[in-house]
């Protein structure tokens, strides 16, 4: 385990809980923008790039009937987590500062817009609460330390993720590679208790597991059980809890896919042939084991 960065006087664990939860907070709300605007941020790429590839592939004359919608394109708004302010979808009222703070200015507004009260969703404050309580967790677990700093990233980005595949069924690269060698780099540093070796092989496994599956079912049924996106999740939980600790990330990541799926389906909320995205799971696995180890989540079953 890493020590503690400066020299200070050992501080109540109490106080470091707050700190982290104070954080925790305003990452939350930074978050929420996150699983907002990134799959938004992907598809208008996506879209320019289509067009491009399109551009270079047609002739002269194609280009030249295409040549009006171009300029459009050109001068798009620009778009991604920073601009344009945050605004309020139904009326594009432009949501101030006071506005913005996490869980207390939704209180205050009680959960509607200031401008056209229109109901905000509940969850934004969710996030923030969520991500507020798991920066708390590692900040009194961990301390003022590297490892606390590097397990506040993790449940971050399993966070974000979790929102936009629920929302989308999408996990991006732009996460999920991150994750991935974030987990190899700390695991080289110490900072997970996984060696190197582990973590390298935890994610090599979890790749292949979650391949393997999805060409079986692909064969066997002809439809695709889950996309690739879940492979590389479950693969950069692998380097965080090495390869032993996939097998009880999985076994609760099913369980709860499966519960969730079936209660959807109770209340018909999911439509024949629907998919429920099996990334939120996986995420709700690998929060599990850094709350309370993956050695831990099998005891249930007296593993």
């Amino acid at each position: 385990m890493a020590a503690d960065w400066l020299p200070l006087p050992d501080q109540p664990a109490w106080l470091l809980a707050l700190a982290g939860a104070v954080f925790g907070l305003i990452v939350g709300s930074f978050l929420n923008v996150v699983i907002y605007r990134l799959p938004k941020m992907l598809e208008r790429q996506w879209a320019a790039e289509a067009r491009d590839f399109m551009a270079d592939n047609a002739g002269p004359a194609a280009a030249a009937d295409a040549g009006p919608h171009a300029p459009a394109a050109q001068t798009e708004e620009p778009f991604n987590l920073a601009v344009p302010r945050s605004r309020c979808p139904s009326c594009g009222h432009a949501i101030a500062w006071y506005e913005n703070i996490p869980v207390f200015s939704y209180l205050a507004l009680r959960g509607r817009c200031s401008a056209c009260h229109a109901p905000i969703s509940v969850r934004y404050p969710l996030v923030e609460l969520l991500t507020g309580a798991l920066f708390a967790v590692c900040a009194w677990r961990w301390g003022l330390s590297a490892t606390a700093l590097v397990w506040c990233g993790f449940a971050a980005a399993l966070v974000a993720l979790a929102g936009i595949d629920w929302d989308t069924t999408l996990l991006p690269d732009n996460l999920t590679l991150p994750l991935l060698w974030a987990g190899l780099l700390a695991a080289a540093l110490g900072l997970t208790g996984v060696t190197a070796t582990a973590a390298v092989w935890g994610a090599a496994a979890g790749y292949l597991a979650l391949w393997a599956v999805y060409w079986a079912f692909k064969l066997t049924t002809g439809k695709e059980g889950m996309g690739y996106g879940d492979f590389k999740l479950f693969a950069a939980l692998g380097a965080w809890f090495g390869w032993q600790g996939l097998l009880p990330v999985i076994l609760l990541a099913s369980v709860a896919g499966i519960i969730v799926g079936l209660a959807l389906k109770a209340a018909r909320r999911l439509h024949a042939g629907g998919m429920v995205p099996f990334g939120p799971f996986l995420a709700l696995g690998g929060l599990a084991a850094m709350l309370i180890g993956s050695r831990a989540l099998l005891r249930p079953i007296g593993l």
